[in-house]
């Protein structure tokens, strides 16, 4: 699955931030881009884990299952 990132360079620090546009709260920062793409992609799986952790809470005791939609 891929996520677009919006990146901001910092020409004060020369830091990058990132973040993702489809998982509210997935931030981050690098030195380089390559240090940022990577933070990115640790800090979407782990927002995406707390969703899902959030998720089986609130529907604790009740019948749930997934499915995956695709967008056109």
């Amino acid at each position: 699955m891929e996520y677009s990132v919006i990146i901001h360079k910092d020409e004060k620090s020369g830091w990058y931030t990132g973040k993702c546009v489809q998982v509210p709260g997935a931030m981050s920062q690098g030195r380089t881009l390559d240090e940022l793409i990577e933070n990115m992609k640790d800090a979407i799986s782990l927002m995406l884990e707390c969703y899902k952790d959030e998720a089986r809470q609130a529907y604790a005791g009740e019948k749930t299952f997934y499915r995956k939609v695709a967008l056109a």
